[in-house]
């Protein structure tokens, strides 16, 4: 495909959650590089395990589309960049296409991005119980919101070649889009999953059989060339390239990446390289030793399940633990404010020592989950920036801390992203609850931000690092 001013684009959609959007997209990624073309896999909404797998399956860092943390602005300038010596851009949605941050909007939703981006949609329904009912569901996506162009069908869990044609009976004629195909059911090809999603692409979750074999089935059961022909969008090509760094002293910034922590977006790390950072990546479960570095990262990720393996390096827990001591800068989300924490209990009720700089214990609850868009606003300066800073994020987690110490200062106020139109107006706090807990120069939360939300808070980052 030729480099076009509008870079093309399908979204990937599903009629609801568990439809077969990213077995869909895994497969296009593996059959389409195989093809020999170059295609940039983005992902709406703030799920970090998806993008995971993209990135395995495109070779290329998979970027996060969300129109609730994000806004408009920033969305279309992540495509542009991100996309800009791509053939194809490819997004799979969340949940359901219209699914998003409430039921009277499509705010945060796949249709939001989609409309956004002018790029068509190709729709994903499970078949396995449905035959002339799919061209019903069909037509109702079509006709529930005209501005959007779904132009595409692939059929999910099709029982055979006849199954197939009775289901394009029923959208042909019908519907205004084409059906592209069917994938068959083949419970071999399924990602294993667990608590919170799938098991992870750091750990094993996406193996080169499996790879292969969503690649010939794509192939051999969908219309490809149907599906490149449809691919168009409103995005230009941006050359500025996503982590092109101001001129100033390097600051090296500590990013803990292994099994255990491996949620971070790829946009927040290219702002913190665009920032002056040189990012150093350092595992808390297998290294010995910190490296050289003027401040740590610590994302998301599963410590609850490698929490014997990370409370046995007592070595690294102690360093990091000296390490915020010193005054020097640490930023912690989710997973990072488990391991900072003084223990984590796990599934089994075993209880491990962690690195013991906030002084709470975590423990992971069974059926409880902490799930939904967050905006802060902070009461003090911190490693953020000053008081009154705001970033939009979100919450996933089945653990619970326990209240620390009043002592601890709390410098979030969090808005749970739905009263006040899910924005914190003007200053005045009629709701919410505090968080963001800063013990030095420290800062630890549950809350994952996406800082294309505050673009400010990488720049704030290194600088705190530098001074």
């Amino acid at each position: 495909m030729s480099l076009s001013p509008g870079i093309p684009t399908v979204v990937i959609a599903g009629v609801s959650s568990g439809a077969g959007k990213t077995t869909l997209m895994l497969g296009l990624l593996e059959a389409l590089r195989r093809r020999g073309l170059t295609v940039q896999p983005f992902k709406v909404g703030p799920d970090f395990i998806d993008p995971a797998f993209h990135g395995l399956a495109s070779h290329r860092p998979a970027v996060n589309l969300d129109g609730w943390m994000c806004g408009r602005d920033a969305v279309l300038d992540a495509v542009g960049r991100y996309a800009a010596d791509a053939d194809l851009a490819l997004v799979e949605g969340m949940m359901g296409c219209f699914d998003g941050r409430d039921g009277g909007s499509d705010e945060g939703s796949t249709a939001q991005i989609a409309k956004w981006l002018g790029a068509p949609v190709v729709l994903v329904v499970d078949a396995g119980a449905l035959v002339r009912s799919a061209g019903a569901i069909v037509l109702g996506f079509e006709r529930f919101d005209p501005e959007l162009r779904v132009e595409g069908v692939v059929f999910n869990r099709v029982g055979g070649a006849r199954h197939l044609e009775w289901l394009r009976q029923a959208v042909t004629g019908v519907c205004r889009a084409r059906v592209l195909g069917g994938l068959p059911h083949e419970p071999a090809v399924a990602l294993p999953e667990r608590h919170l999603g799938l098991v992870t692409a750091a750990e094993g979750g996406y193996t080169l059989a499996l790879a292969e074999t969503l690649a010939a089935s794509v192939e051999r059961e969908l219309d490809l060339d149907a599906l490149l022909r449809l691919a168009t969008s409103a995005v230009e090509r941006s050359h500025r390239p996503p982590g092109s760094a101001v001129a100033s002293r390097p600051v090296r910034v500590g990013v803990a990446r292994d099994r255990a922590f491996q949620f971070y977006y790829a946009e927040n790390l290219d702002l913190l390289r665009r920032a002056g950072a040189e990012l150093v990546f350092w595992s808390p479960m297998d290294d010995a030793t910190l490296p050289e570095v003027d401040g740590l990262f610590l994302g998301g990720g599963y410590p609850e399940i490698h929490a014997e393996r990370l409370s046995a390096n007592a070595a690294m827990r102690q360093a990091v633990r000296k390490f915020a001591e010193a005054g020097r800068p640490v930023y912690a989300e989710c997973g990072g404010l488990m391991y900072l924490a003084e223990s984590l209990q796990d599934a089994r009720g075993a209880t491990w020592p962690m690195a013991g700089l906030l002084p709470a214990r975590t423990r992971w609850v069974r059926g409880r989950l902490h799930l939904g868009y967050r905006e802060i606003v902070t009461s003090a300066a911190s490693l953020l920036g000053p008081a009154g800073t705001r970033a939009r994020g979100h919450e996933f987690h089945a653990s619970e801390l326990e209240p620390p110490p009043a002592s601890v200062e709390r410098v979030y106020w969090i808005n749970d992203g739905w009263i006040n139109d899910g924005r914190i107006d003007d200053g005045r706090i009629d709701d919410g609850r505090a968080e963001g807990y800063m013990v030095g120069r420290a800062l630890m939360s549950y809350v994952h931000l996406h800082w294309a939300s505050c673009p400010g808070i990488a720049t704030r980052f290194v600088e705190a690092c530098r001074a």
